[in-house]
């Protein structure tokens, strides 16, 4: 479907968004665009558009170059509010559509079972101003698949949303997956990405530093990972000998070993200060992955305190 290769961008000033990119992302497939602010993430995806263009490398959709006629294939949702707020659901929607080719005739059939879905029936008479933050990002994303894109772009699709609308838009990109979609899912929130994503790009500094099926990632790390749950202060388990890295939790942490250290090394270190109720030889979590292979001192501090309570 959609293939990235060598991909590179310098902005003035010599800085550099996007370094040597390489992805892909295929059909009935949700792929992960994931990294902290400022990684390269939304250049990424502003050169798939074709907004701005690469310096170096190409960029095709179904093994030809991206062009105006071809956006129409593509549905994207991005980031910031683009809705006109004096103007009807019903008419931004019609406008939209009529964006991608699509005619009022075939539009409206389309609009009232997608506001239903969202649990906005009967709201096409209202205008966008009227509704909720979260309701006006419903909208928005009708208006990025009521043309039935075969690629959709989402950036941060979960922002401004509560955990029950959260499941909802969940369960609909899910269906949209179902359905044959190829999609892709641009955030710096890892642990959502970790439950909706089959395949993860991770970024930093406009590299890739991971790339591949999430199962296949996760199976790289699982080897020296740990999770426990304890009793106690736990506080100076990340100054342990043995331990590479800790995130910790209340009552909870998940270690990774250094290299040459076992499972019962680590625990004859903790022992003699907390008590053990439950210890899980399991996948690590992306942040771990990620903040493993990158360095904790080379993330913001932002993006930490947005993915994980305490890492230490």
């Amino acid at each position: 479907m959609l293939n990235i290769n060598n991909l590179s961008k310098t902005f003035r000033g010599g800085v550099v968004a996007v370094d040597d990119l390489s992805f892909s992302v295929n059909d009935q497939r949700i792929c992960g665009i994931l990294g902290p602010n400022g990684a390269g993430k939304t250049t990424t995806i502003r050169m798939i558009l074709n907004i701005i263009q690469p310096d170096f490398g190409s960029i095709t959709l179904n093994n030809l170059p991206i062009t105006e006629a071809s956006k129409n294939v593509l549905g994207y949702l991005p980031e910031e509010r683009g809705l006109y707020k004096k103007s009807t659901i019903e008419n931004t929607l019609l406008y939209f559509a009529s964006l991608k080719r699509v005619t009022p005739a075939t539009a409206r059939k389309m609009i009232e079972p997608w506001l239903e879905r969202f649990n906005l029936g009967g709201m096409g008479k209202r205008k966008v101003e009227e509704l909720s933050k979260g309701n006006q990002q419903k909208v928005q994303f009708i208006a990025a698949v009521l043309h039935n894109p075969d690629l959709l772009i989402l950036d941060e699709p979960f922002s401004g949303l509560d955990p029950l609308n959260q499941i909802l838009f969940k369960e609909v990109v899910l269906d949209l997956r179902k359905q044959g979609k190829a999609i892709i899912f641009c955030t710096h929130q890892l642990e959502s990405a970790e439950t909706i994503c089959d395949d993860i790009l991770l970024i930093n500094k406009g590299k890739a530093v991971l790339n591949g099926s999430l199962e296949s990632i996760k199976q790289q790390f699982t080897h020296n990972t740990i999770r426990i749950e304890f009793e106690g202060d736990g506080s100076f388990i990340p100054q342990l000998p043995s331990v590479r890295l800790a995130k910790l939790e209340s009552g909870k942490a998940e270690i990774e070993l250094e290299d040459g250290y076992s499972t019962n090394q680590l625990l004859s270190e903790i022992l003699p200060h907390i008590q053990i109720n439950n210890l899980d030889k399991s996948a690590p979590s992306l942040l771990s992955i990620f903040t493993s292979v990158v360095g904790a001192e080379n993330l913001t501090s932002d993006f930490l305190s947005q993915t994980s309570k305490e890492l230490k």
